[in-house]
């Protein structure tokens, strides 16, 4: 993956705080920022997961789709 350069800014307060870690850390304040934004967009997409299965929780069709797939399921060991 080739990295790419970027330039942003960032309140005082954060930069302090940024700049603790890293020294307490002995790591890179790009890779604190790096694995930040990872986890924050890793929880972005959870919560984009979960409001789906919501959804799909009350669509008739869905349960109906669902619950013939489990028919099938179990058919297939014998459990029906």
């Amino acid at each position: 993956m080739k990295p790419v350069t970027y330039t942003s800014t960032l309140p005082d307060d954060l930069w302090d705080l940024l700049e603790s870690y890293a020294g307490k850390l002995k790591m890179p304040k790009n890779r604190i920022l790096e694995n930040a934004l990872r986890n924050y967009l890793g929880n972005l997409k959870r919560a984009e997961y979960i409001r789906s299965f919501r959804k799909a929780a009350g669509d008739e069709d869905m349960l109906s789709m669902a619950e013939e797939g489990m028919e099938d399921y179990l058919k297939m060991f014998g459990e029906e």
